[in-house]
């Protein structure tokens, strides 16, 4: 008889799942559209990425990664200066790499989102009007022009993993596109912004803090109510919440 190993729900909403046995990790979508991204990503991409085991849509089965996240929003993380420092190297090797071959995001599209978004705060007094005016007002800064480089996406500080000062592998692909650099190196940072200098010296080049910050309040602003109607909580200590708070 096979022995079934336990199984660790890592994450799980209506739209999506990820499960974890052993040292696999299976991820369901209900949108296969998104593992054709994200498996597509994953072979362009020059930097370490997890190894696709099998796919049956709509499972994605995937190698687990060594070493552990660079840490996780609300919470100190573990890593090192020099973890840090080699995540933002390994960020820029991504970002300047060949463009993937489809497009992500389109200026005005991020503009009505947040301006949708902002109006669905405000309605539902979710967040206090001055809260809402000031990060939107910070917001601005980031939706101007850009060169256009291979973003992640959705860079989150639990999809990149490190060991031993180095990086091992970044996880979750499905938002993979043409974007913005500085979307990226903020979306790592977020709620993390005492390690954004440690980020800033790997990656190598001078980049425009207002628009980094710009981008915090942009995404914070924005993932609210995806995550209030998908049962996380964005008030608790370190998390979006707070984030906005703190440009005030």
């Amino acid at each position: 008889m096979t022995v079934v190993e336990e199984v660790e729900v890592v994450v799980a909403h209506n739209e999506r799942a990820t499960l974890r046995v052993g040292d696999v990790f299976l991820k369901i979508d209900a949108d296969p559209t998104r593992t054709d991204v994200e498996v597509e990503a994953m072979a362009l991409a020059p930097i370490p990425t997890p190894r696709v085991l099998w796919r049956k849509p709509p499972v994605l089965a995937l190698a687990a990664l060594p070493g552990m996240a660079l840490g996780r929003l609300g919470e100190p993380s573990p890593a090192s200066s020099l973890a840090w420092a080699a995540a933002g190297a390994a960020v820029r090797t991504l970002h300047d790499a060949p463009l993937p071959p489809w497009s992500g995001r389109q200026l005005d599209e991020l503009a009505s989102r947040l301006d949708g978004e902002c109006e669905w705060l405000l309605a539902n007094a979710v967040l206090p009007t001055d809260l809402v005016t000031r990060n939107r007002r910070v917001a601005e800064a980031a939706l101007r022009p850009w060169k256009p480089v291979f973003v992640h996406g959705d860079l989150q500080i639990t999809h990149v993993f490190v060991d031993d000062d180095q990086v091992t592998g970044v996880i979750d692909w499905s938002e993979a596109a043409q974007g913005d650099a500085l979307y990226d190196l903020a979306v790592l940072t977020l709620g993390h912004e005492e390690h954004l200098d440690d980020l800033l010296a790997g990656y190598g080049t001078d980049v425009d803090r207002d628009v980094i910050r710009g981008w915090w309040s942009w995404r914070s602003l924005v993932v609210v109510r995806w995550l209030v109607e998908h049962g996380f909580d964005p008030s608790m200590p370190g998390c979006e919440f707070d984030v906005l708070r703190s440009r005030m």
